[in-house]
């Protein structure tokens, strides 16, 4: 039986390219010193498609760390300093209206009436992770939050799904980890999971299938799957 779930935010709690897509084209823009060369040199870099404003599936954005991320825009502007980068793209993500992929105050209302306990494993930074989660009113649902700076590595080693358990008791053969990219499913699958892939996210289905128990278009299905398959205790 499914007694726990755990998600990533980005990409599966809320749309992906809806939510990041024109945020990220005045940022990288900011970073370049709006400079046409160097903004088009990190739109390369990161993945990102400038005339759609969205991430092609293949963008490293999808599931690196802010860190990571970081890094690689430093590989084009190398002057930026590291840690003052890494404060500014975290201080403005944390203020990023974000595109919800359903109403998320009734739908995690709805997960914890089916007695299930929810955590959040995130390759954001956890601060404006929980800025997010606060903003769409839902932060009460969890009893676990956790970002790539929390002190459990991030995605896709397991470490955040593992401390989940160790918070909530549960063991990982009664968890799900629900996420949009491969990173996800591969933490899932390390920590002894089973795994939902979401294609509210830029990675396609076929991508996600191979690691996935299955792939759903997006977390509004888990419940319907949930008692389809009789993982639900009565």
């Amino acid at each position: 039986m499914i007694k726990g779930i755990i998600f990533d935010k980005d990409g599966t709690l809320f749309d992906f390219n809806a939510t990041w897509g024109a945020w990220t084209r005045g940022m990288l823009d900011a970073e370049a010193g709006h400079d046409p060369v160097l903004f088009a040199r990190l739109a390369d870099v990161l993945g990102y498609d400038v005339p759609a404003a969205t991430f092609r599936p293949e963008s490293i954005v999808i599931a690196s760390t802010a860190g990571e991320v970081a890094e690689i825009i430093r590989s084009v502007l190398p002057d930026l300093d590291a840690d003052a980068l890494l404060s500014r793209m975290n201080a403005a993500a944390a203020a990023v209206t974000q595109v919800e992929a359903v109403p998320l105050q009734s739908y995690f209302a709805g997960l914890r009436e089916l007695g299930l306990r929810l955590g959040i494993a995130t390759n954001d930074a956890e601060a404006p992770a929980r800025a997010h989660l606060a903003r769409a009113g839902v932060t009460q649902h969890f009893d676990f939050i956790a970002g790539y700076d929390s002190g459990h590595g991030g995605k896709p080693a397991p470490g955040q799904l593992l401390a989940f358990c160790a918070e909530t008791g549960l063991g990982a053969e009664n968890c799900l980890m629900v996420g949009d990219s491969t990173h996800d499913l591969h933490a899932g699958r390390a920590a002894g999971m089973r795994t939902i892939g979401v294609l509210t996210g830029p990675a396609p289905r076929e991508e996600l299938s191979p690691l996935a128990d299955v792939v759903l278009s997006s977390i509004g299905d888990i419940p319907g799957w949930l008692q389809s398959e009789k993982l639900l205790a009565e």
